[in-house]
This record gives structure tokens, C-alpha cells and sequence, in this order.
């Protein structure tokens, strides 16, 4: 009876991370393709980071440092569907994460020239911090490391504050195991260390802004159009993601907050009573060790 419950609940959370109602992920088979390991073994802390359920804390926090800075905004407001299918746009991110961490090479750089083909139509104008208009491209290497250090930094302190797993190697080993993953998108030097990072992200500092533009899409993401059951759910995502947001980030945005001592305790029980709701399946993981597998079999 347990069983079936945890089958029955892990395809409907499948499905609603997806946008595919079979609850099998469309990127499976990209993940299961090729043979051999990928960039990250099982044992790396980028592996046992996205793998853990605190990346939905980590990918809410994402985008709210990423709704900070106006160019990244832009590219957000103008053209992404986030407003008419939150879903299918996050799905699209989770494709690509899902598919660098666990894939093989051949298929990380197929994914790779999948999202430099969506980012070469990206581009435009917006308004800066200082009220000058600048233009702004998807491919430009100094927006592309804002995204990514505000996935990176946003996964790696929500996994710290949320996760009961410790990460392998520490922060370093993610941070500089994690910069493989935009090599393919054309970001060369990328933080290697933890030191690294919090400057890269101090060095931004000038550049963030809060614009009615800003407010509109933080407005947005505080309550997004989701299924009422994952709405209730989101709430607490929400809260437990700008509660791990420098207290700089949060005077900036301006948004009540929980109280820290419930918030980080519930979060926590949450995620791992999530867990054993959906159950132990795992899908993507399954497939990528089943993949290294055959890699490793002797050839007869």
C-alpha cells in the first residue's frame, strides 16, 4: 500500500517538475544515451547536490538574485513564457541541469548547443542601475556568469542550510567541479573556490537594482499560477529561499520574511517527508548509473 502511494505521488511530482503527465521526464533518454561517465561521478558533490530535493529552495533563489540584476531581468521579462507557463519554463531549466550533472558528454553538448541556440535569440535593451540604457545578449560572458553564480551560489546554500547530506570536498569541490558545466556555453573562468565565488558575486554589487520592472516579476514569483496543493507547497519554498539571501538582497526586495527558527527546522522535515512521499524511484539517477554501467562492462 505504501508502495503504490509512493509510485502514484512520485508520478504526479514528476509530472509537475516536467510538463509531461506520464511523469517520465522528456530528457531521460538523453541521460540514458551513450555509455561511460559524464562530466560528475556519483560520488561529486555536484551529483549529490542536484540530487538532493533542497534544489527546489535552491532554483526559487536563483531566480530571485537573478531578477536583481536588470539585464538578466530583461531577458526574463521579454522572452521567456514564465508568465503563461511557469511550468514549461521551468522545466526547461531543469532539463539543463538535469542533463550536464547526469548525462554523458555526448549528450551535455548537445544540451549545451540547445540552450547557446535559445541564448543567440535573446538580446535587446534595458535600463541600468544608474538609468542608462544598455544592450544585453543571453551570449554575453559577463551576464552568463550573474546566471550562473546565482544558480551555483543559490544550490550550494540551500543544500547548506536545508540538506541532512553533507557535500563531498566541501564548498570548493562544487564551486570548481561545477564550473565544468558552463565551459560548453562559451564561460571560461568561472569561481573555482568558494573565496572566488563571493567575490565574483561582491563584484556585481553596483550593477543590482530593484525597478518597478523588478518588483513586477518578484511579485510574480512570490506567488506563481500553480496547482493549489503545489501552491501551498511553494509558500514554504519561497519563504525558505529569501531567507537564505544575504540580508543586503532581502533589505533590497523588501518582502516580509518568516521567522528563521521556524522556517529553517520545517523546511528541512519537509523536503524529507517529501521524499518518502514520492519514494526511493528515481528515474534520472537510475538511468545515468545504468549508463556507467554498461561503460565499465568488459568487452566480450
Amino acid at each position: 500500500m505504501i508502495r503504490l502511494l509512493q509510485n502514484t505521488m512520485g508520478k504526479k511530482f514528476r509530472a509537475l517538475l516536467c510538463g509531461d503527465p506520464s511523469g517520465q521526464p522528456p530528457w531521460l533518454g538523453a541521460v540514458a544515451a551513450g555509455q561511460g561517465p559524464g562530466f560528475f561521478l556519483p560520488e561529486d558533490a555536484p551529483w549529490i547536490v542536484h540530487g538532493d530535493m533542497a534544489t527546489l529552495v535552491g532554483g526559487v533563489r536563483a531566480l530571485l538574485m537573478q531578477a536583481l540584476h536588470p539585464g538578466s531581468l530583461a531577458g526574463v521579462r521579454n522572452h521567456s513564457r514564465y508568465e503563461n507557463d511557469p511550468l514549461g519554463r521551468l522545466a526547461g531549466t531543469i532539463q539543463w541541469l538535469t542533463v550536464t550533472t547526469f548525462a554523458a558528454r555526448e549528450s551535455i553538448m548537445r544540451e549545451a548547443g540547445r540552450v547557446r541556440g535559445m541564448h543567440g535569440k535573446v538580446r535587446g535593451t534595458y535600463t541600468d542601475s544608474h538609468g542608462q540604457e544598455r544592450t544585453y545578449d543571453a551570449s554575453d560572458p559577463h551576464l552568463l556568469m550573474w546566471v550562473h553564480i546565482a544558480f551555483m551560489e543559490s544550490f550550494l546554500r540551500c543544500h547548506q542550510t536545508y540538506s541532512f547530506t553533507p557535500i563531498p570536498g566541501g564548498a570548493d569541490d562544487y564551486i570548481r567541479l561545477w564550473a565544468k558545466s558552463v565551459e560548453p556555453l562559451g564561460l571560461l573562468g568561472a569561481p573555482h573556490s568558494e573565496a572566488d565565488m563571493l567575490a565574483t558575486i561582491d563584484s556585481f554589487h553596483e550593477e543590482l537594482t530593484v525597478s518597478d520592472q523588478t518588483r513586477e516579476v518578484l511579485q510574480w514569483l512570490r506567488k506563481p499560477p500553480l496547482p493549489f496543493v503545489a501552491s501551498i507547497a511553494y509558500r514554504l519554498l519561497y519563504q525558505a529561499a529569501y531567507l537564505t539571501l544575504p540580508a543586503s538582497y532581502q533589505a533590497m526586495i523588501g518582502m516580509p520574511v518568516w521567522p528563521r527558527a521556524l522556517v529553517i527546522p520545517i523546511t528541512r522535515w519537509f523536503l524529507r517527508a517529501l521524499r518518502w512521499v514520492i519514494g526511493p524511484e528515481n528515474p534520472i539517477q537510475d538511468a545515468a548509473l545504468e549508463r556507467m554501467k554498461r561503460g565499465s562492462a568488459p568487452v566480450e
